[in-house]
């Protein structure tokens, strides 16, 4: 079971003579959680599974990856990717020390009127 998500992207100012600041509301993108997935690694793997890939090949893709998941774990989700293959994310996500989300994909596709993808601004 996935969340849906609600991105706000804005653009602060501060005013510190009156110790405020103002945040301007550029975008406010809704993803049906279908979407909120990794562009790359989603891409990546229904590749593996057009080319015919079996839970080894999906298993040994999630490493190369460095999800963070032990042995069991990234075993148990390359078997229920098999199963259940993902939609296509629209999100940049990157799992260097921090996990950081980059929404540009999102944003574009959001304005194209993509089904699951809104902008609500």
């Amino acid at each position: 079971m996935g969340y849906d998500l609600v991105v706000f992207v804005y653009e602060k100012s501060d005013d510190a003579a009156h110790s405020v600041a103002r945040l301007k509301i550029l975008h406010v993108i809704y993803l049906d959680a279908a979407f909120t997935a990794d562009f790359q690694t989603t891409t990546g793997l229904r590749k593996i599974l057009v080319n015919n890939g079996n839970v080894d090949d999906i298993d040994a893709f999630l490493e190369e990856r460095n999800l963070p998941l032990d042995e069991i774990g990234r075993r148990s989700l390359a078997e229920r990717i098999i199963a259940e293959p993902p939609k296509r994310g629209c999100l940049t996500i990157s799992n260097a020390l921090q996990w950081r989300l980059q929404y540009g994909r999102a944003i574009s596709l959001a304005a194209e009127g993509n089904d699951g993808l809104e902008d609500l601004v």
